[in-house]
């Protein structure tokens, strides 16, 4: 399913025009990456987590040549499924 997929749904489901359907999905987008980058979660209960994990700095190797290289620490979004999410799947 993609974006368009998406909002045609919500629409759908919520009785609510397309454009109306579209503007929730980008204010909930928009929403969920402004706590996201203040460092913030986000929890639905029952849909699951939204989080920052932070990646240690690290030594890789570039594999073209075999030469170690230094990875930069860094932040990255992580989701983590809940209950209510993981039965509707099974």
């Amino acid at each position: 399913m993609n974006k368009s997929e998406l909002i045609e749904a919500m629409a759908e489901a919520a009785d609510i025009s397309k454009s109306a359907a579209a503007r929730a999905l980008d204010g909930l987008t928009d929403a969920v990456a402004a706590a996201l980058k203040e460092g913030d979660s986000v929890s639905l209960i029952g849909f699951g987590t939204f989080s920052v994990k932070e990646r240690a700095a690290r030594t890789g190797r570039n594999p073209q040549t075999g030469a170690s290289i230094k990875i930069a620490a860094s932040k990255t979004p992580s989701f983590k499924a809940g209950k209510g999410l993981k039965d509707a799947i099974q």
